[in-house]
């Protein structure tokens, strides 16, 4: 498979993995442990096998970008965090950073 592609899947799935982090409440619902260490170590294997083919620094960059910005956006659509203008022009400055990696990467 497409190495930029298990990228991208890892890196949705670490927003799944801080998402349940966060609902796990400190660890202490055990339904949210569990999905969030699943969810944790096939974030990482994918992660490990992207890295096979994409530079270390490209990957692991691209990979925490899409983590945050998509916590970032869920949090704003979801969860009530702020939705300032200038917040979400930094997360579009992350994805446009996102973006020259990706095009940048032999």
């Amino acid at each position: 498979m497409n190495p930029w592609i298990l990228l991208t899947i890892a890196g949705i799935s670490e927003i799944a993995w801080a998402l349940t982090l966060k609902f796990s409440e400190g660890y202490t619902k055990p339904l949210m442990v569990v999905i969030n260490l699943i969810v944790m170590v096939f974030s990482l294997v994918l992660l490990s096998i992207a890295l096979k083919s994409i530079p270390i620094g490209t990957a692991y960059a691209v990979w925490t970008a899409i983590g945050a910005t998509g916590v970032a956006i869920v949090g704003m659509m979801f969860l009530g965090e702020s939705s300032a203008f200038i917040r979400i022009f930094f997360i579009l400055v992350i994805i446009i950073g996102i973006i020259g990696l990706k095009f940048t990467t032999p």
